[in-house]
């Protein structure tokens, strides 16, 4: 046992025991015949780096993940990142900016190469930081969503998907970052409000009878307007129902639809419809009947006017950005008179969160999932609790999105991703310009896709010339025109799958699905071939991208030593699970999946959460989890949402540094509130952080007594009241973290770790038997002394073991230098919650004590008794009962309550302070202590000047235009000196009939 230092130094403790855990394999699922236990961390871009979202997430999964450790189950914490298709292409590009160079100076597998060489340099800045934060992760076993194991199961599911017809390709709009030329998904999009305009317009009715009233914000798309839309019930527009409109610049005629979409009480009543260009009109434009081929799209990729269908645009309008489009058709539209008035609005406006571009509704064809026909079962999961939403609060918001959810866009149109598996076939030339699809060919492999082609075209196969991307394809197809003797051509789609996609298939697809072996296991396996389970190579080619994929440095260390193949019986079940008799789940992938509980903010709760429930039950035939636990925003201290651009973001590192990873773990656990957001107070991580360091403090106290690590699980013999007090405390603590932990209250189990920590052991426990552990130069001898060694080294121990998920660093180099070991902390075991320890007689003779030494004490510091006076207690009035715990404990007494002698005589006459506890009362003479008629005069002036301010903020408070009118954190700050005034004057009061 080496002796602790005076000074608690995290830095040095936290670096040298993460390495020490992780080159040891301690956070490897390694406990044969143990239960199995799993959760996954929802995987950060590998773009990012720690921001405090990051250390709430983490910090809940490391706590459960330790614990369940401690609890001899074999706890896997699955770690990895996720490509991050936009952003990683968005921070190669930029890089690739530094040097003059863009992406299209290169192929599409130049581009790709260079973004995997861009990740074996710097793609993993945040799983080093995850590190720092304490996080017991696998990373023997590090997955990454583009690796070649994940990226067969993507192709897998696609491919199925498609075969089971629920997966198609569609036109339909999209959101669309004219920026980046991609969709994005609705996360990708940022709602800011901004200065605006309302544009009202006459359009004027093609039989020349008038004209009827619209109003829009974005009148360039008036260009490709298709109906003006009424209500049905709006007696108005009754006789204009069925009747057109010539539209202005353009001259189209366009109907007036009846549409419920259109209120009467909004403006004039009367929609301009563009289903090309608007989410509402798109569905407006279906009811009217007007398919989505041919809606018309004024806008290309880069948001400039292109010609529409029917070729009405004014060639001075073409190729200009959709802007400076605008500032002209308001113009034109000003000098044909029919531009009634504009006013000034504040409009809801979606920006790109990446590129800062004002995204565009943009009608396209993309690849849909059926997500209404997959989120059936998720439904019925959480409504029959297969799956249990924590807290219960949000089951009603996911029933709500999963039960009117739409169709989900998972193509992008970037280089960098799962490249889509599908290959468009010619057109053959009977159906050119008209308008019919060429075959499509949905294949995991070219190779496949190519046997298909062959089956598909027989002779004709060998006429076929394949293309990489589209524009190459139909470059050639329009040189060959209706030549029937000119090759066919076939192209690889160019885009790539939805982030969200592949990041849906995270719980089954890291565990080695569809086909792999399980590496996590390795009982269960036929040797060491195992690690190979990853199914990671140097070569990517699965997916068609060519020799551009086979640069992938960064898994050489993860097998680097292993076989490259896994024997027959290493292969995990991929059978899929159904449900037994009894409604049970059956585990599959070696037990890992189900996982049992996945850690997730909410809000992705949608865009993964719900995914992850849509795709295992499609094709695992169970939940992906048995819990999911929802955890809130952190906010600033004000309570607003942290961001850059209001330069209120926290950096964890810098916390981390300052305080320890300990402190700012402790401080996430204790402010987790099921359904609250968690307000950043940099003061009380000082706060945790000082929490540390009197752990610290009182761990060497123990040590300079001779209190050394406990032999036993059990708590150990005792027959002094205070040891039997603190053991019955320990069992209590134990059950109450046990029992939050179980109802997943982070906050309830951090708080009663602290509380007996803090306050029942280095406070109380500490103080109350040093009389018993005698003078560090004459220690004490004895059973007694004994005794209480044994039991506060007992003790000890349980408050490590019970901290440790929360504080895993000062937990194990205290458990270190402690005492001998077995073992490091973090494979320890759990304390034993054993009710027959507890002794209900010992502990409210403890309780009385530690109340009636807190109010003596709170008492001489009321009166002013200075600290050194020692007092004389008369228990005059006391019954057998007190008089006996009041003999039994005067060596206590004297010591920390300074307490000269107790007397059973009745009190002398004058000034006295008197207390009571319970049903006694104790009187302690002032005569000659304080000078009695001064501290009388003090309390009773204090009095009235705190009822005088008090009643000051009453009446503010009172007063209905403050507290109207006020800023909101004046009226807060009243209160708050409100209730600050009142407790003042009522201590005071008390102080002064303390004196009798």
């Amino acid at each position: 046992m080496s002796e602790l230092p005076k000074t608690f130094d995290p830095a040095e403790i936290e670096q040298r025991w993460y390495a020490h855990w992780e080159a040891n394999g301690l956070f490897r699922p390694d406990r044969p015949g143990a239960e199995p236990w799993t959760i996954v961390n929802p995987p950060p871009n590998v773009t990012g780096s720690l921001h405090i979202g990051h250390a709430l997430d983490n910090t809940l999964q490391d706590i459960l993940a330790r614990h369940a450790r401690l609890k001899g189950k074999d706890a896997l914490w699955v770690v990895g990142t996720d490509h991050a298709g936009i952003a990683t292409q968005m921070v190669v590009e930029r890089q690739m900016g530094l040097h003059q160079q863009k992406r299209t100076d290169f192929t599409r597998e130049q581009f790709v190469e260079k973004v995997w060489a861009w990740k074996a340099e710097s793609g993993g800045e945040i799983t080093q930081q995850l590190r720092r934060l304490g996080c017991s992760m696998d990373w023997k076993n590090e997955r990454f969503t583009m690796d070649e194991g994940f990226s067969k199961a993507v192709l897998k599911v696609f491919v199925d998907l498609y075969n089971e017809g629920l997966l198609y390709r569609d036109k339909r709009l999209v959101n669309w970052d004219p920026g980046l030329g991609t969709a994005i998904s609705d996360l990708e999009v940022e709602t800011r409000e901004i200065a605006g305009k309302f544009w009202h317009l006459r359009y004027p009715l093609a039989d020349g009878s008038g004209f009827i009233s619209v109003a829009t914000t974005r009148p360039e798309t008036m260009l490709a307007d298709m109906a003006v839309a009424v209500n049905p019930a709006d007696e108005r527009y009754q006789a204009l129902i069925g009747k057109q409109v010539r539209l202005p610049i353009t001259g189209r005629l366009i109907p007036i639809v009846a549409d419920e979409h259109a209120d009467p009480e909004l403006g004039s009543g009367a929609v301009k419809i563009t289903p090309g260009h608007d989410f509402n009109d798109f569905e407006v434009g279906r009811r009217a009947g007007i398919e989505a081929r041919d809606m018309l799209n004024m806008l290309d990729a880069k948001a400039q006017v292109t010609q529409t269908a029917d070729g009405l645009i004014p060639a001075d309008l073409l190729g200009l950005d959709r802007f400076e489009a605008r500032q002209r058709i308001v113009k034109l539209l000003e000098e044909d008179g029919v531009l009634e008035r504009v006013e000034d609005r504040t409009i809801q406006t979606p920006y790109g969160d990446r590129s800062g571009v004002v995204i565009e509704p943009w009608l396209t064809d993309q690849w849909y999932v059926d997500a209404a026909t997959l989120a059936k079962p998720a439904i019925e999961a959480v409504r029959s609790g297969k799956i249990k939403i924590v807290p219960k609060t949000w089951e009603k918001t996911f029933f709500n999105w999963m039960e009117n959810i739409q169709p989900w866009c998972v193509s992008r149109q970037l280089w960098w991703g799962h490249r889509i598996p599908a290959w468009f076939g010619t057109v053959r030339e009977t159906d050119r310009g008209n308008g019919q699809p060429g075959p499509i060919f949905v294949a995991e492999t070219e190779e496949q896709a190519r046997e298909k082609m062959r089956a598909f075209y027989g002779a004709e196969y060998d006429q076929l010339t394949f293309f990489d991307s589209s524009q190459d394809a139909l470059m050639w197809a329009d040189q060959a025109g209706n030549d029937p003797f000119y090759p066919r051509f076939v192209y690889r789609d160019s885009d790539v799958l939805d982030t969200w996609f592949s990041s849906a298939l995270w719980p089954f697809a890291t565990l080695g699905w569809p086909d792999a072996p399980s590496p996590f296991i390795p009982s269960e396996v036929e040797g060491q071939a195992a690690n190979a389970a990853l199914g990671v190579s140097t070569s990517l080619d699965t997916n068609g991208e060519g020799a551009a994929l086979q640069k992938a440095p960064f898994v050489l260390s993860e097998v680097e030593g292993h076989a490259t193949n896994a024997p027959p019986g290493a292969r995990a079940s991929t059978a899929l699970s159904t449900s037994g008799e009894g409604g049970a789940s059956r585990p599959q992938l070696h037990g890992r999946y189900p996982n049992d509980v996945l850690i997730s903010g909410f809000d992705i709760l949608f865009f993964w959460d719900a995914r992850m429930m849509m795709q295992g039950l499609h094709f695992m035939k169970d939940v992906p989890f048995r819990t999911l636990y929802l955890h809130g925003l952190v906010r600033a201290a004000d309570g607003q949402k942290m961001s850059k651009s209001k330069g209120n973001v926290v950096n964890p590192l810098g916390l981390i540094d300052t305080y320890g990873a300990d402190a700012l773990r402790f401080f996430m656990a204790a402010m987790e509130s099921q359904g609250r957001d968690i307000k950043m107070d940099e003061k009380r991580v000082e706060g945790y952080r000082n929490f540390a360091t009197k752990l610290w403090n009182a761990a060497r106290f123990c040590q300079a007594n001779g209190i050394t690590a406990s032999t036993t699980l059990e708590a150990p013999r005792a027959d002094l009241a205070v040891n039997k007090w603190i053991i019955a405390e320990t069992i209590q603590t134990v059950q109450a973290v046990d029992l939050a932990l179980a109802d997943y209250r982070f906050d309830g189990a951090a708080n009663a770790i602290y509380q007996f920590a803090w306050s029942r052991f280095c406070d109380w426990y500490i103080e109350l038997i040093k009389p018993l552990l005698g003078q560090m130069d004459a220690p004490a001898t004895g059973p007694d002394a004994d005794e209480t060694r044994a039991v506060a080294g007992w003790v000890l121990d349980q408050i490590l073991v019970l901290l440790h998920p929360f504080m895993p660093f000062i937990t194990e180099e205290l458990w270190s230098k402690t005492g001998a070991r077995a073992s490091e902390l973090i494979v320890a075991k759990w304390p034993m919650a054993d009710a027959r320890s507890i002794d209900p007689e010992a502990s409210k003779e403890i309780d009385w004590l530690i109340r009636l030494v807190s109010q003596i004490r709170t008492a001489r510091t009321e009166l002013n008794v200075p600290p050194g006076a020692r007092l004389l207690l008369f228990a005059s009035v006391a019954g057998a009962p007190t008089r006996n715990r009041l003999e039994r404990n005067i060596g206590v007494l004297s010591r920390v309550a300074r307490i000269e002698d107790i007397s059973f005589s009745p009190v002398p006459s004058g000034g006295a302070m008197q207390i009571v506890v319970d049903e006694d009362t104790f009187f302690f003479p002032l005569e000659g202590v304080i000078d009695l008629d001064a501290e009388r005069a003090r309390l009773t002036k204090g009095i009235a000047a705190a009822e005088k301010e008090r009643d000051a903020l009453a009446g503010r408070l009172g007063n209905a235009s403050f507290v109207e009118r006020a800023k909101p954190e004046a009226v807060e700050k009243a209160r708050a000196d409100h209730a600050e005034k009142t407790a003042e004057a009522e201590r005071l009061a008390a102080a002064l009939a303390r004196l009798g």
